[in-house]
């Protein structure tokens, strides 16, 4: 891939990144702060949890206690949503060339380019998706940790530098916390999303092909992102105790899914969905449309 396509891939995805954490932090922060809690809570219903759990952050700290750890989630999010899309399409590039992995079939639109991204079997998709995920979040872990306490009311870091110092100081094993639980929620989701959101895309695109690409971008996201988030939810609730608990009981994988099964049985492993769901939806809808938007207006403009 030559330099210039990189940095269109790293230019668009941090642009992606920044412009989801923005605008979603507030479902984030709220996440977080339902899945970190420990007892046996939450026999309410999940729309009167979400509901006490903002109005106690803005009674706290005002409408702005929403954007509580913005900061961090763009420390993580922009380089990690870059990393991601340029790594992920440069991985199709590559895989695009094997025969275990092409499209043996391409279907032919009259109206022209709806995108410029590689094209791969459903296979070599799930594959891509899923390595390019993992790799990404195994180098970004530590920030993914400050971005969680930072979120969590149980840590009162004063400043970005400061925590990412004493996670880093701590050492592997806390920055590292998680990153199981992570990996086992990203390889299966982001394998799931590159193949739902292509699938979706190319019958999209032939069945309507005079539909703007920004439709068609949308709908595909958007069908990806649901279906990829409940599918990995119970991960991500294991993730999120794993970074922001320090009991001893909430030091291994194990352990914590033992403890989350014990107080709250299955019901225990999808606290948050709903916030996660509408989070994933809307931010997959942002990221894929500004992402392929991006690259599908630099592409014209150079043709």
């Amino acid at each position: 891939m030559k330099d210039a396509a990189i940095g269109r891939h790293l230019f668009s995805g941090a642009l992606s990144g920044f412009a989801g954490a923005v605008l979603l932090q507030p479902l984030d922060l709220l996440k977080t702060r339902i899945q970190q809690g420990d007892g046996a809570q939450q026999r309410i219903r999940n729309t009167t949890v979400i509901w006490h759990t903002a109005r106690d952050i803005v009674k706290q700290d005002g409408v702005k206690g929403l954007w509580r750890g913005t900061t961090a989630t763009l420390m993580r999010n922009v380089p990690g949503v870059a990393l991601y899309m340029t790594s992920l399409t440069h991985l199709r590039a590559v895989m695009a060339n094997s025969p275990y992995f092409a499209v043996r079939e391409i279907r032919e639109t009259k109206d022209g380019v709806k995108t410029v991204l590689p094209k791969l079997s459903s296979q070599g998709n799930l594959i891509a998706g899923a390595t390019a995920r993992v790799a990404v979040g195994l180098l970004l872990n530590p920030f993914s940790v400050v971005k969680a306490r930072f979120e969590s009311e149980l840590h009162s870091y004063k400043s970005l530098t400061g925590s990412l110092v004493s996670v880093l100081r701590s050492g592997p094993s806390e920055a590292m916390r998680g990153v199981l639980a992570s990996s086992l929620r990203d390889a299966p989701y982001a394998g799931l999303f590159v193949v739902v959101y292509e699938a979706v895309k190319c019958e999209a695109t032939f069945l309507a092909p005079n539909v703007y690409p920004t439709t068609i971008h949308s709908l595909s996201a958007a069908s990806a992102g649901a279906i990829a988030t409940m599918a990995t939810h119970p991960f991500d609730v294991i993730k999120t105790k794993m970074q922001v608990r320090s009991e001893e009981r909430y030091r291994g994988f194990i352990s914590t899914t033992h403890r989350i099964w014990q107080q709250r049985g299955v019901f225990g492993f999808f606290d948050g969905v709903s916030l996660r769901m509408s989070r994933k939806i809307l931010s997959s809808v942002i990221g894929w449309v500004v992402f392929e938007g991006t690259l599908l207006f630099i592409h014209k403009n150079n043709q």
